[in-house]
């Protein structure tokens, strides 16, 4: 499965997670459940998901490093300051953000039952090759950095 290592861009799965969502919410009509203000919960979430996710954007243009999540060999420099001092992976994070907000729109308990997997799916093709490269980058400065920052939270 190292195949898939770094292959498939992240806002391709959000975008493929989303629609197998919205399928099985279709597919599948049992397991529905409501949200008071779901709305207004929705809209929240996707705002706080959008935004954490541009900030890490933004520190890594700042600091002048690839924001292109295939390429982290390509890594100018280890960023840890703004965003990145509360979660290693503040765009993954804005994206899961984004799919709970999605899950909970849909009202689908099966829906929802994928987002572990978009966890999953991260964290092993995406999120651990990376962190090869950055320990292969930048050492112990990185080591240290995953020591006091979460992968997520």
């Amino acid at each position: 499965m190292k195949a898939l290592e770094l292959k498939v861009p992240p806002v391709v799965l959000v975008i493929l997670f989303g629609a197998a969502m919205w399928a099985i919410s279709r597919l599948l009509p049992s397991g529905y459940f409501t949200v008071p203000g779901r709305l207004i919960l929705c809209t929240l979430m996707v705002l706080a998901g959008a935004g954490i996710a541009l900030a890490g954007v933004l520190a890594f243009r700042a600091a002048g490093t690839t924001v292109d999540p295939r390429t982290p060999h390509q890594s100018a420099s280890l960023v840890v300051d703004g965003i990145y001092r509360y979660t290693r992976n503040p765009m993954y994070l804005g994206f899961l953000l984004m799919l709970i907000a999605w899950s909970l729109y849909l009202g689908s308990v099966f829906a929802a039952l994928l987002l572990p997997l978009f966890m999953l799916y991260m964290n092993r093709f995406q999120i651990k090759p990376e962190e090869r490269h950055m320990r292969a980058l930048f050492g112990d400065d990185y080591t240290h950095y995953t020591s006091r920052v979460g992968r997520w939270f």
